[in-house]
């Protein structure tokens, strides 16, 4: 029991880590739009995140004190196609979902777009019911709070549902998505090798919409390349292959809500950054937010000792 609680704390640091380093990543989103177009940015950050894995499973696999090597020949073949399948599936939803991110941005404030993308830690639970997922009261409450919380944190004007709006609000339905869908698979498969592969299939797919629907220039590129490096090696190459491993020993509920601290961190990197102060409501929201984390680790029998 021990040993299963130490795993799970430290799959929970490691989405920890994700959100921090996706939190950083709005900095070089906002930044490389500037540069260049979503789906020259979105080409260029996940072929690059790609790229960055492959020498990664290499040394991995070839360590002789790794899984990989007490792994059968038939286990092997089937590890690898679970993850090929797995890849490209998280792929094509991880691609959709940064495309409507990126166009929602540019339509919307960044207060607004961070609010509606996290809207995750409650759209997950729900889809959770229909996937024969039960979640404890204490994520229910969780999610509540975080939700409030974020609202504090992020909605600073009057609230509206503009067309910018509602592609982040579909943004966050289809994150919901890649986040039951990375649940399924991550068990059955290398995480970081589903990662590299959904990295290069997103990149694939925005590299086509790219020629279809955009002109990039190699100078814009360059002019990019700080905010493409950071979202490359760190948001995609880290933070996602974080979320793929880490997952594998964390609800998808719990997942969603530790992961929805990147907006809590998106605030604190402007401040450190960019030199943004926060109010006090913003500082109010970070505390419910950081509150709800903290509640959903209590499992439920401690919150409700008498409750059967």
């Amino acid at each position: 029991m021990e040993a299963k609680t130490r795993k799970t704390a430290g799959h929970s640091a490691m989405l920890l880590l994700a959100a921090l380093v996706w939190g950083i990543a709005f900095v070089a989103q906002s930044e490389g739009l500037n540069y260049v177009e979503t789906f020259t940015f979105n080409t260029c950050r996940f072929l690059l995140g790609g790229a960055v894995l492959i020498p990664c499973i290499f040394f991995m696999h070839g360590r002789k004190d790794s899984i990989w090597q007490t792994l059968s020949e038939k286990e092997k073949k089937e590890q690898t196609r679970m993850g090929i399948i797995g890849g490209i599936c998280c792929g094509c939803v991880l691609c959709l979902a940064s495309c409507l991110q990126q166009f929602g941005i540019g339509q919307t404030t960044v207060g607004k777009a961070g609010f509606i993308t996290t809207l995750y830690i409650i759209i997950v639970p729900f889809m959770g019911l229909f996937l024969k997922k039960k979640a404890g009261i204490n994520i229910w409450i969780s999610a509540v709070i975080a939700a409030v919380g974020m609202y504090f944190l992020c909605i600073t004007e009057s609230f509206s549902i503009g067309a910018g709006d509602r592609l982040v609000l579909m943004c966050s339905v289809v994150f919901s998505v890649h986040i039951l869908v990375i649940d399924y698979f991550s068990p059955k498969a290398d995480g970081v090798v589903i990662s590299c592969v959904q990295f290069f299939t997103a990149g694939v797919l925005a590299c086509v919409l790219m020629l279809l629907f955009e002109h990039p220039s190699m100078s814009a590129v360059i002019a990019a390349a700080a905010p493409i490096l950071y979202a490359g090696v760190m948001s995609c190459g880290v933070g996602y292959t974080l979320q793929v491993v880490a997952q594998n020993g964390v609800d998808p509920t719990i997942a969603s809500l530790l992961l929805s601290l990147e907006s809590v961190f998106s605030v604190l990197a402007g401040w450190v950054i960019l030199g943004q102060k926060l109010s006090g409501r913003e500082l109010f929201g970070c505390a419910l937010v950081f509150a709800a984390v903290l509640l959903v680790q209590i499992p439920t029998e401690k919150l409700f000792p008498c409750r059967k």
